[in-house]
């Protein structure tokens, strides 16, 4: 396992800086001429000749060699049986900073230099709406279509999932220090009771915050209107004001919870499988209200030069021996529910104890509390930014 969950790291939180602002630029702010038609998506594909691929990824997000840090097995395995060679680069660590990256080669109708990207899916419906990324042939992926989870097959940003394949999913929860708390929270208005106020904390992030706190009303997130949003502000700025919520946070809620400053945040849910190797007494509910579930996904750039050797690796981790390797590294949600068998059959107790993890491969109980939350869309966004970071204090 990793030493530091690949959500340690700076996440994006809402389009702030250049970056930010070039984001929100793009994504339909007044620059019409970014979208790209899908006669101008297209390259010719060297694929057949030039038997490589390169493939931009974020840092501790796939599994390496215990005994040599620099190896890949998986990757390893796709190389050998398919005579592909694969670039492989840990150079995404931020939404934003990433999109603004290649953002200029993308408007100008250019190659990337990448064949294929892993980006958050709220982020994904940037490129899908700009018309910056390549519908896939799912006929040359059958395991896609076999194994990929029912509940990630069809968000609002990419119905069909024509653009985009999960990577790695997880849930939005509440992680809380249950022994010291003294009681369990199973509702999200169990964090604003007066035994936790100054001691919780919510994700600083709008996109990664909002479903969760909409669904403690009672919202379907998958069709929430824009009363929603200002109706959950006006509670979360009444709460701030009484000094309940402690602070707005990145990642470094992993630090507060462990060393006591606060007693339950929001947080991810494979963080906290990291986290209760150290302190058991650290849990991680899905509020009986539901929870967003996310992926960061796959996709083609345009103009991607082995578009067909990007979709025979993404086919490849659809395998589910292929995925069970990935879900005992990362331990996020596995999108391929197939790769719980490989685990339970296992012999080793570790790999298959992870197969009865639901917080790696959700039970019925918990999938049905489980739902994608509609996208924020680029006209919606900039007045939804403003209120969201007068909040937090971005």
């Amino acid at each position: 396992m990793p030493e530091l969950s690949r959500r340690s790291l700076l996440r994006s939180t809402v389009g702030t800086g250049a970056a930010g602002a070039l984001a929100l630029l793009a994504a339909g702010c007044g620059v019409p001429a970014a979208y790209v038609a899908p006669a101008d998506r297209g390259a010719p594909d060297r694929s057949a000749r030039d038997r490589r691929l390169t493939f931009a990824n974020w840092p501790l997000y796939i599994d390496v060699d215990e005994r040599d840090p620099r190896r890949r097995p998986t990757l390893e395995t796709f190389e050998k049986h398919t005579g592909i060679s694969v670039t492989y680069t840990e150079e995404i660590n931020d939404n934003d900073e990433f999109f603004g990256k290649i953002s200029p080669a993308l408007m100008n109708h250019q190659p990337t230099g990448r064949d294929l990207i892993v980006i958050s899916d709220w982020m994904c419906g940037r490129y899908v709406r700009l018309g910056w990324v390549q519908e896939m042939d799912r006929a040359r992926q059958p395991n896609v279509a076999r194994h990929l989870d029912p509940l990630l097959r069809a968000p609002h940003f990419d119905p069909g999932r024509r653009h985009s394949v999960p990577w790695q999913s997880g849930i939005t929860g509440i992680a809380y220090n249950r022994r010291k708390l003294g009681r369990e929270i199973q509702h999200t208005a169990d964090l604003w009771k007066d035994d936790l106020r100054g001691r919780v904390t919510l994700l600083s992030g709008m996109d990664e915050s909002f479903a969760m706190l909409m669904q403690d009303d009672g919202v379907d997130i998958t069709r929430w209107k824009e009363d929603d949003f200002y109706r959950m502000t006006d509670r979360i700025r009444r709460l701030v004001a009484k000094k309940h919520i402690r602070r707005f946070t990145g990642n470094d809620y992993i630090k507060d919870l462990a060393s006591g400053d606060v007693l339950a945040a929001q947080a991810y849910s494979g963080d906290v499988i990291q986290l209760k190797e150290d302190n058991p007494d650290i849990e991680f509910v899905v509020p009986q209200e539901g929870a967003e579930l996310w992926a960061e996904s796959l996709m083609i750039p345009d103009r991607a030069e082995h578009k067909r050797n990007a979709e025979r690796l993404i086919d490849f981790y659809y395998r589910p021996e292929i995925a069970a390797e990935l879900a005992v590294w990362v331990n996020y949600v596995c999108p391929v529910p197939a790769a719980r068998d490989v685990l339970a059959s296992s012999k080793d107790e570790e790999r298959a104890a992870l197969a009865e993890d639901p917080l790696v491969f959700p039970d019925d109980s918990l999938r049905k509390r489980l739902a994608i939350a509609r996208d924020i869309t680029s006209k919606e966004r900039p007045a939804f930014a403003k209120e969201w970071n007068g909040i937090v204090g971005l």
